[in-house]
């Protein structure tokens, strides 16, 4: 996959890129990445980027010149382009193993008070969002959805520990059903030592039970499902062994 960020301050991001898993997913040719500074297509000499929103209001809006001239040399049109935006649709795990299957994108960082509404018509394919909430900077968000989509590119991280993750259950989203039913948060988890501060890993984990510590797992997933996200056991679909764990954390104190 090549990832292509358009950015008034591509200097925020080229650490992300040259660091930990991401470096190493570059350096097998995984992925590759351009980072495009939307100055360089500014035509005066101060590179201005940014002017006064029409019907007035707070802020300035980035011109759709510059930003337009950056993604015709990006190749807008030929992939797909996503805005980052707190307006967009929400970023889950469905949308980015959706993503993660392009073999280009491009990422648009707004800044200000966002991009001339031309130019998300005639280039923007997604609107994304990464949570209700308003950032000042379109780098940390263009970062957030990257980091969720290159670690599902095969080879980038084992089958192994995908599988296991929050929202792994399937498409990652509260439509969806895995073969455990709907998409659970992840299971605590713990290494050495046994007992650290006074507090013991659960004895479960340590009896080389394989049979019952998966029944554990799927006991703690159910219980901080309910707890953080219970939304996601809405949907239904649960199996009985699934419900009987259910009923056990309800007596338990739990609710259901």
């Amino acid at each position: 996959m090549k990832i292509t960020i358009l950015s008034l301050f591509p200097e925020i991001l080229s650490g992300f890129f040259e660091s930990s898993i991401m470096k190493r997913a570059v350096e097998r040719n995984l992925v590759e990445y351009e980072l495009v500074d939307i100055r360089d297509y500014a035509t005066d000499r101060h590179r201005k980027c940014d002017d006064e929103v029409y019907g007035g209001g707070a802020g300035m809006l980035m011109l759709p010149g510059p930003l337009g001239m950056a993604l015709d040399a990006a190749g807008a049109g030929e992939a797909r382009t996503v805005f980052m935006t707190p307006s967009g649709r929400l970023l889950n795990q469905a949308l980015a193993r959706d993503l993660s299957t392009e073999a280009r994108l491009i990422l648009i960082c707004g800044r200000y008070e966002g991009i001339d509404q031309r130019i998300v018509d005639k280039f923007v394919d997604d609107e994304v969002s990464i949570g209700d909430y308003v950032l000042s900077s379109g780098e940390v968000a263009a970062m957030v959805l990257v980091d969720a989509v290159y670690r599902l590119i095969p080879g980038v991280i084992s089958g192994e520990s995908l599988a296991e993750e929050s929202f792994s259950g399937s498409a990652g989203d509260s439509h969806d059903t895995g073969p455990l039913g709907p998409s659970l948060l992840e299971y605590p988890q713990y290494t050495r030592p046994a007992d650290y501060a006074t507090m013991k890993v659960p004895d479960v984990l340590t009896s080389g039970h394989h049979a019952k510590i998966l029944r554990w797992r799927l006991k703690e997933q159910l219980r901080k499902t309910l707890a953080y996200r219970p939304e996601l056991l809405a949907t239904g679909g649960l199996p009985k062994e699934a419900l009987d764990l259910l009923r056990e954390i309800s007596t338990e104190g739990g609710e259901t």
